[in-house]
């Protein structure tokens, strides 16, 4: 039977946001080049398709506008997620956020997801990154493959001007290499809040907006110049947005709800060996860079943008872009979102296909319906598009993610929830909540930032508005806890079981108030039931370990947080607590090991030499113990102590000092130690 190829088409569209890495155009050999040329891949943070370029109005972007004049630009680009993690993930995997399981910013990518960076450096390649926000940090999975990773983000605002990484980036390309390079440069500085620097703050006064675009692109120009310098004609380039800014439009004044095209369309040209120069007017998914990538590096040639042509001819048929925003139905329950682009039509499935013509009303002013105006194949996308399963990993909370990471991605706007939406078949469309979204956020914010008492009214304004929202009930439940309202928090938690009443996170947030009470034995089933059912639950096994604490069995909490800290990165401090209650467990070993990681990250601000001292002796590593027991300084509580173990440690290492180490300890010593010292038979 013959099949219709628009349908065709469709079908391997779908096949591929799910997960395969297939080809959705005919093959094509790339131009041949006599030497792998090196790749410098830009990526531009929330960069409008409107805010830079030639055709810009009201901003000058010297930098982007010469590179575009010997490259290929493509006018309708379109990022797969309107997000920072997720987009980045496509185009280093070259899949739709469907594929690679990533759906918003906050998660983490699994290691048996492919990356660019890790075939080129297989291939030879040297590989370096420069990224300026927390949100790419490398915990989150983009560093594979990388032989320098450089994410180190000034605090506490957790990101770092375009300037900053320039200089890092050209440091790194002043050093002398054999190889080729793949270089991935990340510029952040369009991101809320707006504050661009001098003459741009002033040149853009009453657009910082673009001030900020500006001001990224004086920084592209001396990278893409000092690039072209270290590499000559051999120069492979790529700048691109990873999504845009509402401003506004559609009732969005940031980004990362909606898909219109103020958050979805944006700029990106390709520049190098085997791109004919010119300007594409055909649809692109942002996700291709991965595909262009590898065919310069004579890896694979398919889906390139390097033969892009702006005109579907007969050996190359016309790309349907897919894109999606689930960040409201992953966090809220409200509908999921998909986008299908084909040639001038843009088509939104939110509940109700909305459909609008870009080129003639780029603003998205009028709704032509769904239906007729579709393509089998738009339908075929819209409709097969996977919608992540809330059962799964996506919405799992990140591990190695720590309260204090969690906070830095809030400081930059970010907060995911942690907690399974109420899905329903009348769910509201995110495009009709536009309301709530500055409430949404700024709640999260508070939260996360434990400033529990201001997140109250904001909460109570998302649930009288949205009465489903189970996560902000949770929340509202949790800042009445926080700050003593029992009763107000135990009538939330009631509300949020009339939502979910199976719900394994309304048993587990409320375990979670128990366990902070007077009240904690009622937390037992409740947190033991959660973690019998979902193992990894980090903060269900966090209450779980307070509880046991508190019932007095140390051994199970010792193994509690340990498990806890192979799921997530424990802070300092968490790493002393668990040798201290591993320490008064018996279990050496393991106070060791949570000592030792503790003072690795503090350096000279640890604290518990004392300890460390002690379980080295205890262990037989004298001279560990000496060391850390010379380390206790004269003014710690507990120096006494110190100076009777390292007395001992002088004896048992028949160290030449051993007699004055003693004398010392009798005359320092206390209550306690004095006592110790005229039992020790090692000191007669």
């Amino acid at each position: 039977m013959t099949r219709n190829p628009i349908t065709l088409l469709a079908l391997s569209a779908v096949v591929l946001v799910s997960g395969a890495c297939q080809r959705e155009t005919p093959s094509r050999q790339p131009a041949v080049t006599t030497v792998r040329p090196s790749i410098l891949l830009v990526t531009l943070d929330t960069t409008r398709a409107d805010s830079i370029g030639p055709e810009a109005v009201g901003i000058e972007t010297p930098s982007f506008n010469s590179l575009a004049q010997h490259g290929r630009r493509f006018r309708w680009a379109y990022a797969a997620v309107p997000q920072t993690l997720p987009s980045h993930t496509s185009m280093m995997t070259g899949l739709y956020p469907a594929g690679h399981g990533l759906h918003e910013n906050g998660r983490y990518l699994s290691p048996a997801q492919a990356l660019v960076a890790e075939k080129l450096h297989a291939a030879g390649y040297r590989t370096a990154a420069f990224v300026s926000a927390f949100a790419l940090a490398r915990r989150f999975g983009l560093a594979r493959g990388f032989e320098t990773y450089d994410d180190d983000m000034p605090q506490p605002r957790n990101e770092r001007t375009a300037e900053a990484t320039t200089d890092r980036a050209l440091a790194l390309l002043s050093k002398p290499s054999a190889q080729p390079l793949f270089l991935w440069v990340h510029y952040y500085e369009p991101h809320f809040p707006y504050e661009p620097p001098e003459p741009f703050r002033s040149r853009y006064a009453s657009k910082p907006y673009l001030g900020e675009i500006a001001t990224m692109d004086q920084q592209l120009g001396r990278l893409v110049a000092a690039f072209q310098q270290r590499f000559g004609r051999d120069a492979a380039i790529i700048v691109v947005g990873d999504h845009g800014e509402g401003l506004g439009e559609h009732g969005e004044t940031q980004h990362g709800n909606l898909l219109y095209q103020a958050t979805m369309h944006v700029p990106l040209l390709v520049a190098g060996p085997g791109v004919a120069p010119g300007t594409s007017d055909s649809p692109v998914s942002t996700r291709r860079i991965f595909h262009t990538i590898l065919d310069w590096a004579g890896i694979d040639s398919a889906n390139s943008l390097r033969g892009e042509t702006s005109v579907p001819t007969a050996s190359h048929t016309s790309e349907i872009v897919a894109a999606e925003a689930m960040k409201p139905f992953l966090d809220y329950g409200w509908q999921p979102q998909v986008m299908a682009v084909e040639g001038r039509y843009k088509a939104i499935r939110a509940g109700r296909v909305e459909v609008y013509d870009v080129i003639a009303d780029p603003a998205e002013a009028h709704d032509l319906g769904g239906g007729t105006q579709l393509t089998r194949g738009m339908r075929a996308t819209l409709g097969e598009y996977p919608i992540p399963s809330l059962e799964g990993a996506a919405t799992a909370e990140p591990p190695n993610v720590s309260d204090e990471e969690r906070r830095k991605l809030a400081s930059l706007g970010y907060v995911a929830s942690t907690t399974k939406p109420v899905v329903r078949a009348n769910a509201p469309r995110a495009a009709d909540m536009t309301r709530l979204f500055p409430v949404e956020d700024q709640a999260a914010g508070l939260f996360v930032r434990e400033e529990y008492a201001a997140a109250i009214p904001l909460l109570q304004r998302i649930l009288t508005e949205d009465p489903y929202n189970l996560d902000a009930a949770l929340r509202l439940g949790t800042c009445y806890s926080m700050i003593g309202r029992e009763s107000d928090a135990l009538a939330t938690y009631q509300k949020a079981q009339s939502i979910a009443p199976q719900s394994q996170d309304v048993r587990q947030y409320l375990g979670l108030h128990y366990a902070r009470g007077s009240e904690w034995q009622r937390a037992v089933p409740l947190l033991e039931q959660v973690v019998a059912e979902s193992p990894d639950r980090v903060a269900a096994l966090e209450g779980l370990a307070h509880v046991r604490e508190r019932q007095g069995r140390i051994e199970d909490e010792v193994a509690i947080l340990q498990r806890v800290y192979t799921l997530r990165t424990p802070s300092p401090a968490e790493l002393r607590h668990l040798g201290e209650v591993a320490m008064q467990a018996g279990q050496t070993t393991a106070a060791i090991d949570a000592f030792e990681k503790a003072r690795a990250s503090q350096g000279a601000a640890f604290g518990n030499d004392l300890e460390l001292g002690v379980l080295y002796l205890a262990a037989n590593r004298l001279d560990e113990a000496r060391v850390a027991l010379d380390r206790v300084p004269p003014a710690h509580p507990g120096y006494a102590m110190a100076l009777f173990k390292r007395a001992q440690v002088s004896v048992l290492l028949h160290d030449p000092d051993a007699p004055a180490r003693i004398a010392t300890a009798r005359e320092h010593a206390n209550g306690t130690t004095r006592e110790l010292i005229a039992h020790e038979r090692l000191f007669h």
